[in-house]
């Protein structure tokens, strides 16, 4: 286990749109971790010991710190390296980056859990939630229909870190969505889908981990 001790360890779960965001960021800045799919119902002890609250993605580095977050993840990785220049859009800032993705995470990702999950929540209308949904990709579309990406001609951090969860939003009802969601993300939306770092983030699907398990390198 000693080569396993090397790396950073990211507890994962290849479907939830989160741990997408953190790989994403991950393959982007070219540094490997050990990875550690998981099983929501039974996640792994030492997951829990670092990370109390329960959720993926987590990321353990070699000194023991803990990043719980996916977009701190995300930004971790880009800090030390990024290539593709995700931290610096080609128009606005980081800033302005982190606020659409905040506003996004925020109302957006709401009313996306109320429609797709109604029965969690009392007296969600799923109808008036996807409606609301749909409103809030326009704040999208304003900039697509300007632009190929959120921030100018090449992909940046806001498109990466928001394309996971309009994917779900879309792959809830196919139909609806080409029917009602605005044409430029829908462009948008399967560009980033076609792009070789979504296949390397989500083609293969990992056998859940367990302690006596060989090391899993990722990416």
């Amino acid at each position: 286990m000693a080569e396993q001790a090397l790396l950073p360890i990211l507890y994962s779960f290849r479907r939830c749109p989160y741990a997408i965001r953190a790989r994403l960021g991950l393959v982007a800045s070219g540094i490997s971790v050990a990875l550690r799919e998981i099983v929501l119902r039974n996640k792994p002890a030492h997951m829990l010991e670092i990370s109390p609250k329960g959720t993926v993605p987590v990321l353990q580095l070699n000194d023991g710190t803990v990043i719980e977050e996916s977009l701190e993840i995300m930004l971790w990785a880009l800090q030390h390296n990024d290539p593709q220049n995700w931290l610096k859009p080609e128009s606005g800032s980081l800033e302005e980056m982190l606020d659409l993705i905040e506003e996004i995470d925020g109302e957006f990702k709401r009313n996306l859990d109320r429609y797709k999950y109604a029965t969690r929540y009392e007296e969600a209308d799923p109808d008036e939630h996807y409606a609301l949904a749909i409103n809030e990709l326009s704040k999208l579309s304003e900039r697509l229909e300007k632009t190929t990406y959120l921030f100018g001609r090449g992909p940046s951090l806001a498109d990466q870190a928001l394309f996971p969860f309009i994917r779900q939003f879309a792959n809830s009802d196919k139909d609806r969505f080409i029917s009602q969601a605005p044409k430029a993300v829908q462009t948008w939306l399967t560009n980033r889908i076609e792009q070789p770092d979504f296949a390397v983030v989500f083609g293969t699907k990992w056998k859940p981990w367990s302690p006596e398990d060989d090391l899993v390198v990722f990416p």
